[in-house]
């Protein structure tokens, strides 16, 4: 199996990597050994490996399994595929290592104590997928990814895809296999989709109301998350603005200080531009209508590679509540179709039906990911308990 030029490293971790992906290790110790496969030096070392496999994939671990199938309410379309909408593309983005980190936060140095001093590692179950409040699901296809990283063997079937609705009471998905994997992989899962599946059900209800505007988010997102939130985004009905600092310029207010003047600024990004033989995107942000017409003037004299301008704090709250969108309104005008155009500042469920309806192109929100109210969804083994639970505080 090796040759003597290997070293035992290697040869740890070629067997490390075998044992990973079976289930009776022991007995392929014992094999290895007898032929005279491993050493005696190797086979001393081997039960560790199998403890770590064990602390990290406790799926891994033994041969017979114990069923419990708790909960008859069944899925209404199994082995539904998802997703639709594919993860935003980014060039440095590890979706992946993003789930590790989130298993391995949760899981620390010991692994999940509480389910291995309860739950025998051979039970199987089924556990159901349970909306608590009405709303748009989101995150199927991550929840998906997350249980295929802990435990490749579990099943996971749904009803819905992602971007669908869901109302309080909902049994839209379940997963059978482990009781140790569906735990452990549990909270992460439901901190993911509960968190996305707010991000849609707001993007969904402000992309409604912006008609025909486009609703957008910012780069407003919670760190490290910055694609998931984004991928939320897209779920819910909205489109997203740039990725980051590298797919699109965007020259905003302190970037006009520093450049001495939003004519400075916009001049020095079409010679830079040019001198990197770059095309992309570029947006100026305005704040008043004066730079509005600079801006315009500029354009009209020069070659620019400006393709949007954002109208930024246009929406003049009042003091009844209501807000006044005359100066946003005028600015479109301006425009006149020349150029994209973003309304941003004083965006809200309440107010983005009004700014929709002034003609500018996109409306930017950064509440939609600054702000997130997670949507209620939970993940249970005994549904009877659950919905009687839930019957009883309202949220099922």
């Amino acid at each position: 199996m090796f040759s003597g030029g290997q070293s035992q490293i290697a040869r740890l971790i070629y067997l490390w990597i075998l044992l990973s992906v079976h289930s009776c290790g022991q007995v392929i110790i014992e094999a290895l050994l007898s032929a005279h496969l491993i050493g005696a030096s190797e086979r001393a070392l081997m039960p560790g490996i199998l403890s770590i496999s064990t602390l990290v994939w406790p799926h891994l671990c033994t041969n017979s399994r114990q069923v419990v199938k708790m909960s008859a309410t069944g899925i209404r379309k199994p082995g539904f595929e998802s997703p639709a909408i594919k993860l935003p593309s980014h060039p440095t983005y590890d979706l992946k290592g993003v789930v590790k980190l989130a298993l391995a936060e949760d899981a620390g140095d010991r692994g999940d104590v509480t389910c291995m001093a309860t739950i025998p590692l051979d039970m199987e179950v089924e556990a159901h997928f349970l909306a608590k409040e009405d709303g748009i699901i989101a995150g199927i296809a991550l929840a998906e990814m997350i249980f295929h990283e802990v435990d490749p063997s579990l099943k996971v079937e749904w009803s819905l895809k992602d971007g669908d609705h869901v109302h309080k009471g909902l049994q839209f998905g379940k997963v059978s296999g482990r009781a140790h994997s569906i735990v452990i992989a549990e909270r992460v899962v439901l901190n993911f989709m509960q968190r996305m599946s707010g991000i849609a059900t707001l993007t969904r209800a402000m992309a409604d109301l912006a008609h025909p505007a486009t609703i957008l988010e910012t780069r407003k997102t919670a760190p490290t998350l910055r694609l998931v939130d984004k991928w939320a985004v897209l779920i819910g009905g909205g489109k997203n603005h740039r990725m980051g600092l590298f797919d699109m310029v965007m020259i905003k207010d302190n970037h006009i200080s520093a450049a001495g003047g939003i004519i400075n600024a916009i001049r020095s990004v079409d010679e830079y531009l040019g001198q990197k033989n770059l095309q992309m995107e570029v947006e100026v942000e305005t704040r008043t209508l004066e730079e509005v017409n600079e801006v315009l003037q500029y354009a009209s004299q020069m070659k620019t590679s400006l393709t949007r301008i954002m109208l930024d704090n246009m929406v003049v709250p009042l003091p009844n509540g209501d807000v006044d969108v005359s100066m946003l309104k005028e600015a479109v005008q301006l425009i006149n179709g020349r150029f994209e155009t973003e309304a941003s500042g004083n965006v809200t469920i309440e107010t983005v039906h009004k700014i929709g309806q002034t003609g500018v192109t996109y409306i930017s929100s950064g509440a939609l990911t600054h702000s997130v109210k997670a949507l209620d969804i939970s993940l249970k083994i005994d549904m009877e308990l659950a919905l009687q639970v839930g019957r009883r505080t309202k949220r099922a």
